[in-house]
């Protein structure tokens, strides 16, 4: 199977998981938003002028560097209990590690995106290396996820570790088609804190911008704790959960 009937495969057996969810009062996920480089390159209003059309109240589920078994299982677990999918930008050393798990977050029906091989200062590299930081993420995500080790993403969303990057490394993802996201606001969980801080932090912060692509990271313990709260935050405020995919997967998926 190509990796774009995989990733195919993939959205259509994440739809029809939405349409039969077992709990009718779940959150769900309101509606798959197609994302193409072509039209927006860099996306999340932390690190760019602009960010996805979202509307009022919708957000973008998003988290970092893992996978980390402990605790992005437990993350998991609270999506599927509320029936929603988010996106896992995946560091390639810890997807080359856990290979079952970036397996369990696809099959789920979660999109994967790049972070990385090993998550260094991007900026504070010469342009090579960064590029080969870029490179081999890919290719141990790729080879993860299908036994394909390409450095043509199936999936081509990429995050920069700290949103550090330079404009040649913004240039080289734009050149390949690859949409760069930032976010729009973040829980802060790189900083200690306790779960209920986070969890107050991020909702304050949500209910200020009133929308947005929203940064967690799934190997944080807090994170992982709160999630069944937050979810259930969102779905007791109003908000809506919207999925991204890559331009032309929704399409594929309809098509089958």
């Amino acid at each position: 199977m190509s990796s774009g009937a995989a990733l195919a495969a993939l959205i259509g057996i994440a739809s029809a998981a939405a349409a039969e969810c077992p709990r009718k009062d779940a959150l769900g996920t309101s509606r798959v938003l197609s994302v193409d480089a072509r039209t927006t390159p860099r996306v999340g209003l932390k690190s760019f002028p602009q960010t996805l059309p979202l509307a009022d109240r919708e957000v973008v589920l998003t988290f970092d560097d893992g996978p980390n078994p402990p605790t992005t299982s437990k993350v998991l677990a609270a999506l599927a209990q509320e029936c929603v999918r988010a996106t896992f930008f995946l560091i390639g050393l810890h997807a080359s590690q856990q290979p079952e798990m970036v397996k369990r977050i696809a099959r789920e029906g979660h999109t994967i995106g790049h972070h990385t091989f090993s998550h260094p200062f991007m900026a504070r590299i010469p342009f090579d290396k960064a590029k080969s930081e870029i490179d081999r993420g890919i290719a141990a995500d790729e080879m993860a996820l299908h036994g394909t080790s390409t450095t043509t993403p199936s999936t081509p969303f990429f995050r920069f570790p700290y949103f550090e990057s330079t404009q040649a490394q913004l240039d080289l993802l734009q050149s390949r088609g690859i949409v760069v996201f930032g976010a729009d606001l973040w829980a802060s969980d790189w900083n200690e804190m306790t779960p209920e801080q986070e969890l107050k932090l991020v909702t304050e912060r949500l209910a200020a911008a009133g929308k947005g692509i929203i940064l967690f990271h799934d190997p944080k313990a807090r994170t992982a704790a709160i999630m069944p709260a937050f979810l259930r935050y969102l779905r007791e405020n109003g908000y809506r959960v919207v999925h991204i995919v890559p331009a032309g997967a929704q399409k594929s998926a309809d098509a089958r």
